[in-house]
């Protein structure tokens, strides 16, 4: 199966570089394509200089992270689809091990990467959701012996580095560009199990994912995003409707807290979240994941705790 290879960029050259030359020693055939989303530091001419075999997709403006790999994945004619982020460094079996479930399994649309954390710990394995469909990056902090855990039930990859079935890709039409950044790969998740795809996981493909190296760690446009995308996501899965609703609307009020008088003494996550609830409002419903992709074990202290593991880190 031919492998098209994804990474949006928006400056930082130099992990683009390292990100690069680790893609080129793969054991695995596969094409390279860049997603820049309006990089100012010549990210385009150092890469037609020094790896002139990768594609490139010039955006233009920096369009977010959704808008960069869908156009990416469009340029590519691969069957599978995968997402890298430009400061994962992965060896050179990587490629080769992430992709073997989806040669084994055709009901198998995605396929999660065991990420690193610098300090060896685990990053994350995926994603997975509460009952709330509010994301966390998988078994996150915990020891890399601890990976095949059976809890948190993995729903999908995460977008720093997944493989996708381009047919399943396609069904559902990629990712959703409506935010700029965050929750996209849950989103995408959730969606391919909706429409009948199984996700896997790749315990053999482990890769060192520097984390936030390309974001200005917990900026207010940051934690604006996360809370933009958190609002427009509730809104189109009506995670405010029904019974979950006391339990949604205490955890995000806790958040929203927490946020403002812990860490950021100010009210964009609140004003994010209220932003991309608008947003949303004009967007049909999207459909109910199974329940089989929601791990309902996940208790709302534990959720807590979950973001806030997640604050710490990014």
């Amino acid at each position: 199966m031919s492998i098209d290879v994804v990474i949006p960029v928006y400056n930082g050259w130099e992990l683009t570089r390292t990100c690069l030359q680790h893609l080129a020693v793969q054991s695995r055939e596969h094409r390279v394509i860049v997603a820049d989303n309006g990089s100012t530091d010549g990210t385009q001419e150092r890469m037609r200089a020094e790896f002139p075999a990768a594609a490139i997709v010039a955006l233009g403006s920096n369009s977010g992270f959704a808008a960069a790999c869908n156009a990416g994945a469009r340029a590519g004619t691969g069957e599978i689809v995968v997402l890298l982020n430009n400061d994962v460094e992965c060896p050179p079996t990587f490629l080769e091990r992430l992709v073997e479930p989806l040669t084994r399994d055709d009901g198998v649309g995605s396929v999660a990467a065991l990420l690193v954390s610098p300090d060896g710990t685990i990053e994350s394995f995926g994603v997975t959701v509460d009952p709330v469909l509010a994301g966390y990056p998988r078994l996150r902090g915990r020891p890399l012996e601890d990976a095949d855990a059976a809890r948190p039930l993995l729903v999908g990859p995460s977008g720093a580095a997944g493989a996708y079935r381009r047919p399943a890709w396609d069904e559902i039409g990629g990712l959703d560009e409506g935010v700029f950044a965050y929750g996209e790969d849950i989103d995408l998740a959730l969606r391919l199990r909706a429409a009948g795809w199984s996700a896997a996981a790749a315990p053999a493909a482990v890769a060192v994912h520097l984390g936030s190296a390309t974001a200005v760690v917990r900026s207010p446009r940051q934690r604006f995003q996360g809370g933009f995308s958190r609002g427009y996501f509730m809104r189109r899965y009506g995670v405010l409707h029904g019974r979950r609703m006391p339990r949604a609307l205490a955890t995000e009020a806790i958040a929203v807290a927490g946020d403002a008088l812990l860490y950021s003494h100010d009210l964009a996550a609140l004003r994010g979240r209220i932003a991309g609830w608008r947003v949303a409002a004009s967007r049909p419903r999207n459909p109910r994941p199974p329940d089989d992709a929601v791990d309902r074990s996940i208790t709302f202290l534990e959720s807590l705790r979950l973001r806030r593991n997640v604050y710490r880190c990014t």
